[in-house]
């Protein structure tokens, strides 16, 4: 039995006649007659009682026609299905994420847009730093990533990045300290007898290494007294006075009690959110992404540039940077 014999059943079935069939499927009606007959060979019953007038459908032929009709629609489907996940239109994204990803609202728009114009694409959101993110893409366990490297950071072989977000850096203070109270941007030689509480290295978030070099910029070294891969722990350790640390200012969103955020007074205090895939072999889907996100990042620049004077740095810095292609749930832990 195959996917031929069971359409010409179905349409001399609704038609109630072959040469009606053969007319509608645009065969001859020997070949379509042939076919009817093995089928009902293979299934070992008449499905149809063919007279000179008419043509009828058998008891057996009853049945298998509703049978026949949901295996053809299941194939059509399972064929459809196919092609677009040849096409990226349907599949599963396994999309890696820093945990400063969410924070950033350029990301809801890009989920929104992403679900609403690809329902079929199934998201599999993966928490993961930098670096696990980058071996993953290398072992083909992740289709695309949104990480935060460091400033000019040269992409691993196989892989192109494309930047998303830009955020300031801020420094986080106890609520206490006796900067946390100053109305304008900190100045990093401020901070040079300050204790840090810092990002772990080893995560590849770009944060570690930008605190390194603004901290020399200014002429000192961070005197670093604990190291944490957990955003909570960095932001409790702050809180409880232990040291100041350099973050994005979007964690300041996190709302840590007995922590204050404050600007820096740094022209490259900043850092980058980037879109990673892997190329140029790139998934289909991972294509597809890619597209919305530049889409996304567009809008958002028109919105902000229609927004005037007002608009805040993140936004400008995004557009000074060009607008390229570029690029959620579980805790926030990561940090990066």
């Amino acid at each position: 039995m195959n996917d031929r014999q069971m359409r010409y059943f179905i349409a001399v079935a609704e038609a109630l006649s072959f040469s009606r069939a053969a007319r509608q499927l645009n065969v001859s009606q020997p070949p379509l007659s042939m076919q009817i007959k093995a089928l009902e060979e293979e299934l070992g019953a008449a499905l149809l009682v063919r007279t000179r007038r008419r043509v009828e459908l058998t008891e057996a032929g009853r049945l298998f026609l509703d049978s026949a009709r949901r295996a053809v629609r299941q194939m059509d489907e399972a064929a459809a299905l196919v092609r677009q996940s040849a096409e990226g239109k349907a599949g599963v994204l396994r999309l890696g994420f820093t945990s400063s990803v969410p924070l950033s609202r350029v990301f809801a728009r890009i989920m929104r847009s992403f679900r609403a114009a690809h329902p079929r694409v199934e998201v599999e959101l993966l928490h993961m730093s930098t670096r696990d993110q980058l071996d993953a893409l290398d072992d083909d366990r992740l289709d695309a990533g949104i990480l935060r490297p460091a400033n000019g950071a040269q992409p691993r072989p196989g892989v192109a990045l494309h930047e998303v977000w830009r955020d300031r850096l801020a420094v986080f203070l106890p609520e206490t300290h006796r900067l946390a109270g100053e109305a304008g941007p900190i100045a990093m030689a401020d901070l040079r007898a300050e204790d840090f509480v810092m990002v772990s290295r080893p995560l590849g978030c770009g944060v570690h290494e930008q605190t390194v070099r603004l901290c020399a910029a200014a002429g000192f070294l961070p005197r670093v007294v604990q190291e944490s891969r957990e955003l909570t722990t960095v932001l409790g350790l702050v809180a409880a006075g232990l040291g100041v640390s350099l973050l994005p200012q979007c964690y300041a969103s996190v709302g840590m009690a007995g922590v204050v955020a404050r600007p820096i007074a740094a022209a490259d205090a900043e850092s980058r959110l980037m879109l990673a895939v892997r190329a140029p072999h790139a998934s289909p889907v991972a294509t597809r992404f890619v597209a919305v996100v530049d889409a996304c990042l567009r809008e958002e620049a028109e919105s902000r540039e229609a927004a005037g004077p007002g608009d805040s740095g993140v936004m400008a810095a995004a557009r000074a940077a060009g607008r390229r292609s570029r690029a959620p749930a579980k805790e926030a832990a990561e940090v990066g």
